[in-house]
């Protein structure tokens, strides 16, 4: 680690003087000021920044800077809220690599971001920091106006860094109150333009934000109507490549043989009608996103040519000999249990584990608490902006009425249903009698005793513990706490069929 400075021994000293300061800190603001004004010493360098996403890992805000030793306290106001248009800071960022650069002044990149000095900058050193969860929390930045070669402190500074937001970690946690109710921390569906508060969307949106910043292929996953690609667009929206296109494509909708010419584009001459050159999906998405939707639709010969996408980033076009670069964030989403596909020779084994380097699992509208009521009154307010209607009232026993139904068609369902009431309406207050749902109450003959109440209830969370897991028994039984035999009795006892938990 110190085998490219000048004084090693020195320099292993002062650093870890600097580990032992921050560790018996017990103030957060004491502690980051402590922690940057001991990087500029160590970098030798008159500048040094701390920047650090949001809670929702969305925004790269400057947390802490030091200039000539001395902290500065800059008004917020006059520092941009989000720093996603900085090429350097998100290349760093999204990598996760360090960026070392000797000669600043004669490089083409923008650095907007340091301050303005009659000296320009020459030096600069730009390295990720990673928070106590393994993902990268932020970055830790020094310059200088001196011709420096910083590659030697790089990897130090990244230790110390991880080790400084750790301890602002725990710090924030010792701070937090006992009775903070637990997942209160987790961002709301809020934080990405998505409705819902319940435990439910909130593990999602945790999961959202963790990917947000880097390069790894999302896999969505979840019942038909979940809002996969609602959340497929969030992802895009929020993180750094906003600014270019988001392309969706369903692979079911789409006959295989026109599938590869509308992704990978075609060239003059490659088939019958082929008469000019043209650019596919790939193409069109190249520094954005590109959701494939229902991908356990897509044909077997086309899976091959995608696993090539992933793995090398090329693409060739139909009739061409020649292959090209793409930079293109692949999200894939889909209803079906791809590894169930993958036994039955449907679904390439390779291509799903390189999909599903991070998959995220949407829940069920009937597993959301909470949220449905929310997004009944969200989409009533949008219908009666697009009829241009002034807003309707909700009674009580309407609101009930929705909160009573499983709604096994999701969010897509409970929109349709909304905008249809919003359109019987006549008198701005919605009704039960303006929603067509059969929710039978059950009669007095037919009433279920204690038992048969609890097998129901029994019967219900298997069957939802099972969907979460893609129907793996032994990943179910752990999470319930249960040996799994005791696990594979129930589901017999209980008459649970694969098609139960297998959309």
């Amino acid at each position: 680690m110190f085998k490219m400075l000048l004084q090693p021994l020195d320099y292993a000293e002062a650093l870890l003087a600097q580990f032992s300061n921050l560790a018996r800190l017990a103030d957060g603001a004491e502690l980051v000021g402590t922690f940057i004004q001991g990087v500029a010493r160590l970098s030798g360098c008159e500048l040094a920044q701390l920047y650090l996403l949001d809670a929702t890992g969305t925004r790269l805000e400057m947390n802490t800077e030091c200039l000539e030793g001395q902290l500065q306290f800059r008004d917020p106001q006059s520092l941009p809220p989000d720093y996603h248009t900085e090429q350097l800071l998100q290349f760093s960022l999204r990598q996760n690599r360090v960026v070392c650069l000797g000669t600043l002044s004669d490089s083409v990149h923008e650095t907007r971001f340091l301050p303005p000095r009659a000296t320009p900058w020459q030096s600069l050193l730009c390295v990720p920091v990673v928070d106590p969860q393994g993902s990268v929390g932020g970055l830790l930045l020094c310059a200088s106006d001196q011709h420096l070669d910083l590659h030697g402190v790089a990897e130090s500074l990244r230790h110390l860094g991880a080790f400084a937001l750790g301890q602002m970690h725990l710090l924030q946690r010792l701070s937090r109150p006992v009775d903070d109710p637990a997942g209160s921390s987790l961002p709301s569906g809020i934080s990405y333009g998505l409705i819902g508060k319940s435990a439910a969307m909130r593990k999602a949106c945790s999961l959202l934000s963790k990917v947000l910043h880097t390069p790894y292929t999302v896999l969505l996953r979840g019942e038909t109507g979940t809002g996969k690609e609602v959340v497929a667009r969030a992802l895009h929206d929020h993180g750094p490549r906003r600014s270019k296109a988001f392309i969706v494509q369903n692979c079911a909708a789409v006959p295989e043989n026109l599938l590869e010419s509308e992704l990978f584009g075609y060239r003059r001459g490659a088939f019958t009608g082929a008469d000019r050159d043209r650019a596919g999906l790939f193409d069109a998405a190249d520094g954005g996103t590109l959701l494939l939707d229902e991908i356990g639709d897509m044909p077997l010969s086309l899976q091959a040519k995608l696993l090539r996408v992933l793995q090398e980033g090329e693409i060739r076009p139909l009739g061409s000999n020649d292959t090209h670069h793409v930079d293109v964030r692949i999200v894939a989403a889909t209803h079906r249990d791809l590894k169930q596909l993958m036994e039955e020779g449907k679904f390439r084994e390779d291509l799903y584990y390189r999909l599903a380097q991070f998959p995220i699992q949407l829940p069920a509208l009937r597993q959301r608490d909470g949220d449905i009521i929310e997004l009944a009154r969200h989409f009533a307010d949008k219908a009666c902006t697009l009829l241009q209607r002034d807003p309707v009232r909700w009674s009580d026993a309407a609101l009930d009425h929705l909160a009573a139904y499983a709604f096994p068609g999701n969010v897509r369902e409970l929109k349709s249903i909304v905008e249809r009431a919003v359109l019987l309406c006549e008198s701005g207050e919605l009704l039960v009698k303006h929603f067509a749902l059969h929710i039978e109450p059950p009669s007095g003959h037919d009433r279920l005793n204690l038992r048969e109440r609890m097998e129901q209830i029994e019967r219900g969370l298997l069957i939802d513990c099972l969907r979460e897991n893609s129907g793996n028994k032994t990943r179910a039984a752990r999470e319930l706490g249960l040996p799994l035999r005791t696990l594979i009795y129930r589901l017999a006892r209980l008459n649970v069929q694969r098609g139960d938990f297998n959309d």
